[in-house]
């Protein structure tokens, strides 16, 4: 069956365009101009890959609103922004809402096509069976690098595949500075400076919403990341 991708655009001639050119390559696309018609469709069934405008007509921050509404239910769906707004203060708002990646409309159709596809392969993996030889753990950190699944001290974290990919990146080295342009490696994203603190900001709070003492990211200025080993008085 094919992979169902949901486009929420309100510009009818772009939106036909993305989605003739992702029928091109075996998608099933479905179009919403929208956020009340997006969000309504999509309570029904979530898609394999949402790609949503900001601006939704009137609603200048509808893109948003739908973002923060699919991200709350399902951590793992890949959301990408494609917009025309390429403020550094929306890349970020987008961003810590929960969005793997973020596009501007100049990209080109092969770029685009590029981005999405490298963020559906490591989804895909999500659908197969648990496997052991997949699992990696570090402290009290375990993770499912076949099913994209981590939890803290046994209490799961609902990482997008973007954070999922950079902790995965850090923990494997603990104690090893990792940049920002290694993270961005990591996850398969291109991201400016501000962009992947917003990640690291929104990866922090996810794991302290389960555990108060997480310290195990720390930030190693004008360098970049590094884990560290954390005793969190619990075995593991």
């Amino acid at each position: 069956m094919p992979q169902h991708i949901a486009i929420v655009e309100d510009e009818p001639a772009l939106a036909e365009n993305y989605r003739d050119a992702l029928q091109r390559q075996g998608f099933r696309v479905s179009l919403f101009a929208a956020r009340d018609s997006a969000a309504t469709a999509l309570r029904e069934q979530l898609p394999d890959l949402a790609i949503i405008d900001v601006g939704l007509g009137e609603d200048a921050e509808g893109g948003f609103e739908l973002c923060r509404e699919l991200r709350s239910r399902a951590p793992e769906l890949p959301i990408v922004f494609l917009t025309a707004r390429d403020s550094e203060l929306d890349i970020i708002s987008g961003l810590r809402l929960g969005a793997d990646d973020y596009l501007t409309k100049d990209i080109s159709q092969a770029h685009m096509l590029a981005r999405i596809n490298a963020l559906l392969r490591r989804v895909r993996a999500l659908r197969a069976p648990e496997s052991g030889e997949h699992q990696f753990s570090r402290g009290a950190l375990a993770l499912n690098t076949e099913r994209m699944t981590a939890s803290w001290s046994g209490q799961a974290v609902a990482l997008t595949v973007t954070e999922f990919w950079m902790v995965h990146a850090l923990a494997r080295h603990p104690g090893h500075v990792r940049s920002r342009q290694q993270l961005m490696d990591a996850a398969n994203v291109v991201l400016d400076d501000s962009s992947i603190t917003s990640h690291i900001k929104r990866i922090r709070r996810k794991f302290l919403a389960v555990d108060e003492r997480f310290e195990a990211i720390e930030t190693a200025y004008g360098m970049g990341y590094r884990w560290l080993e954390q005793d969190t008085g619990q075995a593991t």
